[in-house]
């Protein structure tokens, strides 16, 4: 971790599961300083009390708040920027507050990083921005067109850089449908499915936090990094999941929720189009074309017609014995299991 020597680094929501993955990853390495910025005094303590390590440095603000962000930023040499408002139902209830965290929150965050001069800022986003259809989504494809865009104004040579990541359903973080299922098989309850056929990407914790790095080591202005992950039905994740706890619950279908879709996209078509594939991830650049667009009228493009987006029905699909042994990557999992010793209270089923 040598670029991150003696550095400061700045998490926006890193009380979050995301904020506690990067500090696992990071606590042990020769990074200065690490300052978990949010608005939730119980987890900053609950936080500190665990961790009680001087490196982490705590601060109570909101990102709907230029002032609070200002308060967190001097000094700082990157941010990863995970503040958000992520559940669809509350999203889509309360629309305008996810607006104001998810949009105008992380533009704070942005405008206050390049008046700090910081050296990078990576945005987390999510493949609900592709092709949205909830308030969430909306939202977060509002947050990524606002980087990229400033990432645009900026330009290449600028000297802070602005990209963003996106990845699908990360497993086990706080509000997900795994910690859920759990609960109720722990429960003896019925496992509540939406829609067996529903497909998601299947991400690890270890891996949106690989995506977040790789996008801060190679990333310029304006670009959108997804990394490649494999899916699988609900159906495929419930039984593996009642096969690992030995459990004979019944599967209960009670229907697709509103706002939820079949299956999740993480590029779409016109994305691909101008995507580079790098192996395990897809870098998207920013749209250089300025306001005298022309093209955007006159002319076309064949290619994108030929292009199919990227989403959770056409990549790699798992299946019983493969999402199992994804599944024991999650420490709860293998804590509930006697695999590893217990490090949370036994009625925390997150990462």
């Amino acid at each position: 971790m040598t670029i991150f020597k003696d550095k400061t680094l700045l998490i926006t929501g890193g009380t979050g599961s995301f904020g506690n993955a990067v500090l696992r990853r990071f606590l042990d390495t020769d990074i200065k300083e690490i300052r978990v910025f949010s608005r939730d005094e119980k987890k900053q303590d609950d936080m500190r009390h665990r961790l009680q390590n001087p490196k982490v440095k705590f601060y109570i603000g909101d990102v709907r708040s230029r002032q609070s962000v200002d308060g967190a930023m001097k000094g700082v040499d990157y941010i990863f920027s995970a503040a958000a408002l992520k559940q669809v139902p509350s999203c889509e209830f309360f629309p305008m507050e996810a607006v104001h965290t998810n949009v105008e929150g992380t533009n704070n965050v942005i405008e206050s990083a390049i008046a700090h001069g910081v050296k990078n800022v990576v945005i987390l986003s999510t493949d609900k921005a592709a092709y949205p259809i909830n308030a969430m989504g909306i939202s977060k494809a509002m947050m990524e067109k606002v980087a990229i865009a400033k990432g645009r104004q900026l330009g290449k040579d600028a000297a802070t850089t602005i990209c963003c990541t996106r990845y699908g359903n990360v497993m086990g973080s706080r509000g997900s449908v795994i910690p859920l299922w759990v609960d109720q098989i722990k429960n003896n309850n019925p496992i509540t499915i939406t829609d067996p056929n529903m497909t998601r990407f299947m991400m690890t914790l270890d891996d949106a936090v690989d995506l977040v790095l790789y996008a801060f080591e190679h990333g310029e202005n304006g670009d959108l990094f997804v990394q490649k992950a494999p899916s699988a039905t609900l159906e495929t994740l419930a039984t593996a999941l009642k096969e690992l706890y030995k459990s004979d619950v019944e599967i209960k279908v009670i229907g697709t929720r509103h706002g939820e879709k079949l299956y999740e996209t993480l590029v779409t078509r016109e994305e691909m189009v101008k995507s580079t594939d790098l192996g395990g991830y897809f870098r998207i650049p920013c749209d250089t074309r300025d306001l005298n667009y022309d093209k955007f009228f006159v002319e076309g493009d064949e290619s994108l017609s030929k292009i199919e987006d990227y989403h959770s029905h056409n990549t790699s699909r798992l299946e019983v014995e493969g999402m199992k042994e994804l599944l024991l990557k999650l420490r709860f999992i293998r804590e509930d299991l006697g695999l590893q010793k217990r490090a949370k209270n036994k009625d925390i089923r997150s990462e």
